[in-house]
């Protein structure tokens, strides 16, 4: 098996006691279903994958990056009607980032990126309140904004889509049922106006919005544009890493 000393799980304490890392990031998603061919893990798959990859172009640029296990569940508060899609309150979620950010701070680690790849995680307001107790500087990205999707997708549905589907075809095809299978994610809009735009804000009650748990239309996902839209996302990624590594915390404005 190829070493890899950029993923946490795959390292031992010989190489880890022999290390400084500059940036810890800890890939956090959600279990929860997607339409009918993607798999409930697909959320996990996803960011695991583009941490390990963004975490090794900035490793091989000299960036000592560590890519910690994945955190599988996420907010899934609008879905609890649906079977083992698994909710993390933002409360409890707010607990677990402290007491793993506290872990971090007080083994040396200076700075943490959460990369979040679930739409219903908000890492923010958690960060805001975390932030003044701690020396570690947080920050978080949603991979899924990294690059905009408008120039690689024709359907932006932001649930079990094209989008998603593409990459799952590119990273994980083992995990992809047939296309034939996947419903076509025909989502309902809010019907008042506000709400609808986006100017106003509610969270959603799945399965009033979808029938197959889908958001976008899957079938014209291709593993090829996967690849394009994650080498893209990858790469900007990796730059952000490595910028954070040779970053001071305490000197980050200009």
């Amino acid at each position: 098996m190829t070493v890899r000393p950029y993923i946490l799980a795959e390292t031992t304490w010989k190489t880890v006691r022999e290390m400084a890392y500059d940036v810890a990031v800890l890939p956090w998603g959600a279990t929860e279903a997607h339409n009918y061919h993607l798999p409930y893990g697909t959320d996990n798959v996803e960011s695991d994958y583009i941490a390990a990859e963004a975490a090794r172009l900035a490793w091989d640029a000299g960036a000592r990056v560590v890519v910690l296990p994945v955190v599988p569940f996420g907010v899934q508060t609008g879905q609890l009607d649906i079977p083992f899609c698994l909710n993390l309150n933002p409360s409890t979620q707010a607990a677990v980032l402290a007491d793993l950010a506290k872990s971090l701070e007080g083994q040396g680690v200076r700075k943490l990126v959460i990369l979040n790849g679930h739409g219903g995680n908000d890492f923010r307001a958690m960060i805001r309140e975390l932030q003044p107790r701690l020396k570690l500087f947080l920050c978080v990205t949603s991979w899924y904004q990294v690059v905009p999707p408008g120039d690689y997708f024709e359907d932006l549905g932001d649930h079990a889509g094209e989008l998603e589907t593409s990459i799952m075809l590119h990273v994980a095809p083992a995990l992809v049922r047939p296309m034939s299978e996947a419903g076509e994610g025909k989502a309902r809009r809010f019907r008042i106006a506000a709400l609808r735009e986006g100017w106003a804000w509610a969270p959603r009650r799945w399965t009033q919005v979808s029938t197959d748990t889908g958001v976008g239309d899957p079938r014209k996902a291709s593993p090829e544009k996967g690849e394009r839209y994650m080498s893209d996302v990858v790469q900007r990624l990796s730059r952000f890493l490595i910028d954070l590594a040779a970053a001071d915390p305490n000197d980050l404005y200009g």
